[in-house]
């Protein structure tokens, strides 16, 4: 619930105590498409 209102990887990271940030990315489900969602939504 947390990644899903803040979208924030690293606090979800540090709060299931994964040393990898790959591990919480797959402990979460995470697709490509999501990931280019959310990378089109911020500009740089």
């Amino acid at each position: 619930m947390i990644y899903k209102k803040t979208k924030n990887l690293r606090a979800v990271q540090i709060l299931l105590g994964h040393t990898k940030l790959e591990s919480t990315v797959r402990y979460l489900g995470i697709e490509v498409d999501d990931a280019l969602e959310i990378s089109e939504q911020i500009e740089i």
